[in-house]
């Protein structure tokens, strides 16, 4: 499909509000915490649609955001060079994982799905305070990044391990929402450049990813609105347990 129009009208009415509701709720989940917009996309998007179809909408929404994100925060030369190894490996372990696995088409890859999800949601809500001391950061930065790129490669989520890796590095909280941004970013481009290559995805894709992009601001928009209203340790709570269920129904479902 050439045109983003033709892309939504081969989905249907109803396909096509819950891909703008998604990337409404995805956003403002992202607006509020900083994180989640493809984590979040990609499972409510899996109740309905293939990871490959769901992984190739995510994609302008994700870099654009992510971009944004990591624009601010005045630590970005300074994270390049603490993190570049992870970073690295998030691009190597994604494109092998692509060669590798892939995001398939079957139960099995919707199913890998949940359990990502579902291990996040888990890792979010059970895990302590965790501390990466600065001598393990040589060897463990990139066995995460790498990690994190076959698993991406395979689900279309991006946080596991990365974030409780980036969580655990004891960076300030402005710096912290920055290098997510910059990890995200690469993650995105890594696993849109294996989507590119193995055909699942063209102009029609991209226009209609293009177009996800307008609910995705708007969600941030009301996010940042709402983290200065609402309690964000609730709402991460919230957003975590509503994950873990989201990822059980997919493990289970397929």
């Amino acid at each position: 499909m050439n045109n983003p129009l033709d892309f939504y009208q081969h989905l249907g009415l109803s396909l096509t509000l819950l891909v703008l509701v998604t990337f409404l709720l995805a956003g403002t989940v992202k607006g509020v915490i900083g994180l989640g917009l493809p984590t979040v996309a990609m499972g409510l998007l899996g109740l309905a649609m293939l990871p490959p179809q769901a992984a190739a909408l995510l994609l302008v929404p994700s870099t654009v955001t992510n971009l944004w994100q990591l624009a601010f925060g005045g630590a970005l030369k300074t994270l390049l060079r603490r993190l570049w190894p992870m970073l690295a490996s998030i691009a190597i372990g994604t494109g092998l994982g692509s060669g590798w696995l892939g995001l398939g088409s079957d139960q099995d890859m919707t199913r890998a799905l949940g359990g990502a999800l579902l291990l996040y949601a888990l890792s979010g809500l059970l895990l302590p305070p965790l501390r990466v001391p600065p001598t393990y950061e040589r060897w463990l930065g990139p066995l995460c990044g790498l990690l994190t790129g076959i698993v991406t490669a395979a689900t279309g989520v991006f946080v596991i391990p990365a974030v409780p890796y980036l969580q655990a590095l004891g960076l300030q909280r402005n710096e912290l929402v920055q290098a997510l941004g910059l990890s995200f970013t690469v993650s995105t481009l890594a696993l849109g450049a294996g989507l590119f290559w193995r055909g699942e995805v063209g102009s029609g894709e991209l226009g209609a990813s293009l177009l996800a992009l307008l609910p995705a601001l708007l969600g941030m928009c009301v996010g940042q609105w709402l983290r200065q209203r609402i309690s964000a340790l609730l709402f991460k709570r919230v957003f975590f347990i509503g994950l873990g269920l989201l990822g059980l129904h997919l493990l289970i479902s397929g």
